[in-house]
Order: structure tokens, then sequence, then C-alpha cells
């Protein structure tokens, strides 16, 4: 394994693709990883592409996240070794430049903060930000300063500033959601993948593990709170929540976009997925109840067939991991009885894939054959889907 470098460098599109977790090598490997629990005769494969994902220029820059770079392998390297301790020495390595972008990722935060800038999402969100880079320390270095800072960070974000005389969310960015989908003036992303509900499930998670810090308990409270303030009701009698509100809809206080797809990054399943979470973590047993009522919504076929997609990103297989991880701890078995039928949708999906088209973790067939694996085989061995935040 080559020594991450520290400085910017220039990859070409194959070692860049190496080490993404969304779409390269390192998800293609977890898939392997995770199927070799259940078949013995694949943990060759497993260890071939592991190796792949690692050999050769590792980014430890700033503009890596846990879907990229340094932080995306040491994830890869620390799901392996639950299994092989031989992955220990590589994955420990990794872990201290992952420390080093965590710290610097901050440095940068606070300077921002000190400009009176707004937030960008990369700087916060789970797959380039400091909410990815807590969810990886969480899982490896729960008890270091560094995670206990990065807290601290998410934190600040959940207490409202003013900007031009309008109070906005401290997550507040500037910049556009989507290339194709301007927001002039700035957004509040609401979704798992690069919102608050992001944010709201590493504090939640963090705070069940007992690692918090000061205002922790109120932060919880306060996303929670926001969550229930722009729910929203379809004529039909289903729960949803927009992708991001626009200064407009701030301000008048309506939601001017329909219902999104029933999916893990921006919709409902993430959603309440970490309003679930939250409750938790709160010792509230009635607001964990309604989030699992919420999410028992999603699970008609007239919602599940607006999944065009079978991946995890925005398809099935999201949908079925985030289902089983909230059944796992709702306290009715109302979720775990949906999940065979999820399973067959999931299972199905993966018989079809084709990993030539996109093999990749968040839309492809890695994370198809993923959720398939825990479909079939429930269970999790490696810890893979930490990076979803959803346990």
């Amino acid at each position: 394994m080559s020594t991450p470098a520290t400085t910017p460098v220039t990859l070409d599109r194959r070692d860049a693709l190496r080490q993404s977790l969304a779409s390269g090598a390192p998800g293609i490997a977890l898939a392997h990883l995770e199927r070799a629990h259940a078949d013995p005769a694949a943990w060759p494969l497993a260890h071939k592409h592991i190796q792949a994902a690692i050999s050769g220029p590792i980014d430890g820059g700033t503009r890596t996240g846990l879907y990229y770079g340094a932080p995306a392998l040491a994830f890869l390297l620390h799901c392996a070794a639950q299994s092989d301790h031989r992955y220990h020495p590589a994955a420990a390595t990794l872990d201290q430049h992952v420390l080093r972008i965590a710290q610097q990722k901050l440095t940068d935060a606070t300077a921002r903060t000190r400009r009176g800038d707004p937030a960008p999402i990369h700087e916060f969100d789970l797959f380039h930000g400091l909410t990815g880079i807590g969810a990886l320390l969480l899982r490896r270095l729960p008890d270091s300063d560094t995670l206990a800072d990065v807290l601290r960070y998410l934190v600040t974000l959940t207490r409202p500033r003013v900007r031009d005389g309008m109070p906005l969310p401290g997550w507040w960015t500037s910049d556009n959601p989507d290339p194709t989908m301007p927001t002039p003036g700035g957004h509040a992303n609401l979704g798992m993948a690069h919102g608050a509900a992001g944010i709201l499930a590493l504090l939640a998670l963090a705070r069940r593990h007992g690692h918090l810090v000061n205002d922790h308990i109120e932060a919880i409270e306060r996303l929670t709170e926001w969550f229930d303030q722009w729910r929203q009701e379809s004529p039909d009698g289903h729960t949803w929540w927009p992708q991001w509100l626009t200064r407009e809809e701030l301000h008048t206080g309506r939601v001017h976009h329909r219902a999104g797809r029933p999916s893990w990054c921006y919709g409902t399943p993430g959603i309440t997925r970490a309003l679930q979470l939250a409750a938790i973590a709160t010792g509230n047993p009635t607001r964990a109840a309604r989030a699992e009522s919420t999410l028992m919504q999603c699970l008609t076929g007239r919602q599940l067939d607006q999944l065009a997609e079978p991946g995890l990103c925005h398809g099935i297989g999201g949908v079925y991991q985030t289902v089983y991880r909230a059944a796992e701890d709702a306290t009715q078995p109302v979720l775990a009885e949906r999940l065979p039928m999820l399973a067959a949708s999931v299972n199905a999906t993966a018989d079809a894939a084709r990993p030539h088209d996109d093999p990749g973790l968040l839309t492809g067939s890695a994370g198809v054959l993923l959720a398939s694996e825990t479909a079939s085989h429930p269970n999790v061995h490696s810890g893979w889907d930490a990076c979803l935040l959803i346990v």
C-alpha cells in the first residue's frame, strides 16, 4: 500500500476510480468480502479485489472523504480486518491520515465560519465532508479527541444563523444541490447523503454509543423539531419531506415541490431512520414508533413502484438495507414482517444485475449484491452499511 499523498495530487481517472467507495474498487471489494462470509471459496477473490483497491497512489488531501481517498480505503480495510487480522496494520496506518484529514477539514471550517460564509456541502456531508469522516471515526477511533471535535462542529451546524436579516439553518449552503436544479440564494438540504438527516443520524449514533459533547442532546432535539416542522402529508395520507428548502420556502413556510421517491439518500426511508435513531438516543419511544410508522408507509406497492433503479442510493437495495436496520431496533414487528417481500425484490434485481454497466456501490451492482447478501443471510459480517449511517 502506498503512503497517502498529503498535498494536492493529480491522479488519472483509473487511480481516482480505484479509491472511490461510491463507484470504484472499494465498493466492489466490499461486495466480495461480504460474499466470502457465506461462501468461503470466495475469499481469494475478495482478497484480490481488496489488494487492487489499495495498490497504487492514495489521495490523502482535504478533498477526500468517507467515499473517496484515504478515508474510503481505511473504511474498506477496517471492514476486511473484521475477518482477517492481516489487514490491521495497513488500516491503522490509514487511521493516522484520517485523523490528519479531519483536523485540516475542521481548521478550514473554522476559518470559513470566522469569515461568515455559508458552509459548502462538501464541508459537512456524508460523502465528502465531516459527517462521513465522523462516521468513520465513530467506528474506528470513538474515543479520539478528533471525533469529539467533529461532533462539536456538527452541533454548531444545528444552531440557526441570521443572514441578511433572515434566520437560516446553520448548515445552509450557497451550493446548488444539483447542477440541473439551481437554488438561487442557497438551500437547506434535508437528505441523509448531503444534509440534515446525515448530521442527525451521526449525532444520534454517537449518543447511543456513549460519546457526548456539550449541547449534544439539544442539537438532536433541534434537528428533530426541524423535521417535525417540515413534515408534509400527501393527499393519500403518506408522510414525506422535501429534498431541500429554498430561501423562499423558508420565508413563506410553504413547500413548492412534490414528494420524491422513497429512497435512502434523500427520501423518507433515510430521514425516518435518522429520526428513529434520534428517538432511541434520547429515550423517546413515542417518537421512535412514529418514525417506524412513517417508514412503513413507504413500503406499499404504489410507493415502491417509484423506484426505477435497483441500487443503494435511490433504489430498492437502499430501502431494504435501511428497513433491515430499522427493524432491528423497532419495538413492533411490522417492519420485520415486510422484509421478506423486500428481500424478494432485492434478490430479483441482484440476479438481473450486470456488473459491466455499473459495478459500483451506490448506484451499481456492488450495492445491490451487498443488500442481497443481507437479504439472503440476515447478518452484516463486515459492517459495510455503516457508510450509509443507518447503523
